[in-house]
């Protein structure tokens, strides 16, 4: 959506479809956002021999098919491809939407290490873009994540007093922002509020995003406390930036793109399943300086409490971690992979035109 946004503000003429599911946020988002969805057939990897695996060749195969016609209808003259469930039938399918023709690929990688339906794409991709140097892929073009405008464009600084205000926090707090995603994260929450009494007692103020289906089992605060707010899910991702001085977070693509587009140094605690893609988004940033990562079974309440609040005390250091967390951001990534799919489209219709 970051990009699409970044499209229509670019040629305001562009015709935009949207691939997705009917499992996907993207009945919900797309529609909300003004654009056209489309739906196709799922297709998932299965991760263990099953049934699922053996009906794998035709779920592709049917997909194939309902997104060739897609492409066909729409006359697509570019696809762009971020290695979703659906991006592996577009892919397929722009080789061949009829005789004669292909729509050439832009394949953007958000994480260290490629999925394979982009691993699949970028083999015929006319393009392959990439938040980091190396993902596994061939002849990246590193661009960053694409970042929502709200974000890219957010001044923390000019921000900063209304956002505090509007936490309850006081204009000189120092503030610390937790959050695990939409869904929260279990062992963020439970290491974060149970050091609550020590981050009080060093002055540190908590802004935490627990999750929708999870609670926190806070103590009653004592007077003079700096205060502790806890909210299920938080509306208002850009007031919460500007409020934090640091964060505690996962370290998925779009939270460490989102991170260091604001400028926020962060504790990165990478999920501890997969294949260790989430430490390596996080690394670039950390060898800049911009943050730091630390084991999920490491993140205990005595870490919190000994390492994390009094990096909230150190000045020098905070500020010397913002600097390099803006440095390493990529907040024009989005217009970067626009530009890109402009140029494929153009010189897809005057190949079109040539011949």
């Amino acid at each position: 959506m970051a990009v699409a946004d970044a499209l229509t503000a670019l040629d305001p003429g562009v015709r935009i479809t949207a691939l997705g599911t009917e499992r996907g946020l993207e009945m919900r988002l797309v529609p909300e956002r003004g654009y056209h969805l489309e739906l196709i057939t799922p297709v998932p990897l299965p991760r263990k021999p099953s049934g699922d695996l053996i009906r794998l060749p035709g779920r592709v195969r049917r997909a194939v098919r309902q997104t060739r016609a897609v492409i066909d209808d729409v006359h697509a003259d570019v696809i762009i491809g971020f290695g979703g469930y659906v991006a592996l039938p577009a892919y397929l399918a722009a080789r061949s939407v009829r005789p004669g023709r292909r729509v050439p690929v832009i394949v953007h990688e958000a994480n260290a290490t490629a999925g394979w339906a982009n691993r699949v794409g970028a083999r015929s991709a006319r393009r392959v873009l990439s938040a980091v140097p190396d993902p596994g892929l061939r002849h990246v073009e590193v661009v960053g994540v694409p970042v929502r405008e709200s974000i890219t464009s957010l001044d923390r600084m000019a921000l900063r007093a209304q956002a505090r205000a509007h936490f309850g926090f006081a204009d000189d707090a120092r503030v610390l922002l937790v959050f695990g995603g939409s869904q929260g994260a279990q062992s963020l929450n439970r290491a974060v509020s149970a050091a609550a009494e020590d981050l009080a007692r060093q002055g540190v103020s908590v802004l935490h995003a627990h999750g929708p289906k999870n609670t926190l089992e806070l103590r009653t605060p004592a007077a003079g406390d700096a205060p502790y707010v806890a909210v299920p899910y938080l509306n208002r991702m850009d007031l919460a930036y500007a409020a934090a001085d640091l964060a505690i977070c996962r370290s998925g693509a779009m939270t460490v793109a989102e991170v260091t587009a604001v400028g926020l140094p962060a504790v990165y605690v990478p999920l501890p399943i997969g294949n260790g893609e989430q430490r390596l988004n996080a690394l670039p940033v950390v060898e800049a300086g911009g943050g730091i990562i630390v084991d999920d079974r490491d993140l205990t309440p005595a870490f919190v409490a000994d390492t994390v609040a009094p990096l909230l005390t150190d000045g020098a250091r905070l500020t010397a971690m913002t600097a390099a967390a803006r440095l390493a951001g990529h907040p024009d990534a989005a217009r970067r992979v626009a530009e890109v799919a402009l140029d494929v489209a153009r010189a897809s219709r005057d190949e079109r035109v040539r011949r």
